[in-house]
């Protein structure tokens, strides 16, 4: 084989690589973090979605140790919500990122469904490093089934959504609500999840210096996460789910990502446990996709993705 080959990228997508590098390199460095959070200025609700008349209002809530952290409620405008929940949780490699990144992503279901988001800004690495960020993330969850009739969201019509680290998180927290009998979930939707941490696959190896969100920069960001314990044994599944062996006991599960990213094969592998465990899970592996692919508008590739969990989710709320 090849030790060069790899997927190729989805040819009307290749304009959009350098969009997504933007004014930093491909490999992220340590040393570049506070750079590339200064960089990444995130528009407000309006500047992103200026066609839907929303509002959002944040809460100060309990987070790990019980230290404050804030979460971002998100509805149309005079709504008092129709019962759909979705629990967001953001990306940006467990390092940058804030409840507003992405959001697009599910601005759709607050659209179609009338939904309630709830996002979460979880403490971010390496300031506060593994589990800062993963019970950050289950404590928000719990808080958004705990006050959910007040939210306008049915506690059985709730959704947990992630991208990237987010999808990492999600999972993470999926499983604390499994195993210490937390909120019950309709579903969790992983999108290109971040959820192993011990650089092993093939698709690690592929993009490397390549792409977006690239072999390195992911061992900066699950370094940043896990310090000296990366890919040692003293990692939690929580932390890191795709180390989980049991995935027994979750609710319907969502997972996509791109043929030609580095989470491809990980992702993959939660999948097939989720199988094997006698769960529900539906995969999709889009052909050329790089990471993030999915948010960039008009490639026919993009528009499937997102058209793929529209689909999924109608389903769910359907059952």
């Amino acid at each position: 084989m090849n030790a060069d080959a790899r997927p190729p990228f989805d040819p009307e997508l290749e304009p959009a690589l350098a969009m997504f590098r933007g004014p930093t390199p491909i490999t992220l460095t340590r040393d570049a973090i506070p750079t590339l959070r200064e960089a990444m200025v995130v528009p407000s609700l309006a500047q992103q979605l200026p066609d839907l008349d929303l509002e959002s209002h944040d809460v100060t809530i309990p987070g790990y140790r019980v230290d404050d952290i804030r979460v971002t409620v998100i509805r149309r405008r005079g709504s008092t919500g129709s019962g759909l929940g979705i629990y967001n949780v953001h990306g940006g490699g467990m390092i940058f990122g804030t409840p507003l990144s992405a959001i697009g992503r599910v601005a759709g279901w607050i659209e179609q469904h009338d939904a309630v988001v709830v996002s979460v800004e979880y403490r971010l690495a390496p300031e506060f490093p593994d589990p800062y960020p993963v019970e950050d993330t289950y404590a928000g969850l719990v808080w958004t089934a705990n006050n959910a009739h007040q939210l306008g969201i049915d506690p059985s019509r709730l959704l947990i959504v992630g991208g990237s680290a987010g999808g990492g998180l999600a999972a993470g927290a999926v499983l604390l609500a499994r195993d210490r009998g937390g909120p019950a979930l309709a579903g969790q939707l992983l999108i290109s999840p971040m959820l192993d941490d011990r650089d092993q696959t093939l698709s690690t190896r592929q993009i490397d210096g390549v792409g977006v969100w690239d072999r390195p920069s992911n061992v900066v960001g699950w370094t940043a996460l896990l310090g000296d314990r990366k890919s040692t044994d003293d990692v939690s599944i929580y932390s890191a789910p795709g180390r989980a062996t049991d995935l027994s006991g979750l609710p319907p599960t969502y997972i996509d990502c791109g043929s030609a990213e580095v989470f491809r094969d990980e992702d993959i592998a939660f999948a097939e446990r989720i199988w094997a465990a006698g769960g529900q899970a539906e995969l999709h592996v889009w052909a050329g996709g790089f990471h993030g692919f999915d948010t960039v508008p008009n490639p026919r590739v993009s528009k499937a993705a997102r058209a793929a969990r529209d689909t999924w989710v109608n389903r769910v709320l359907n059952r």
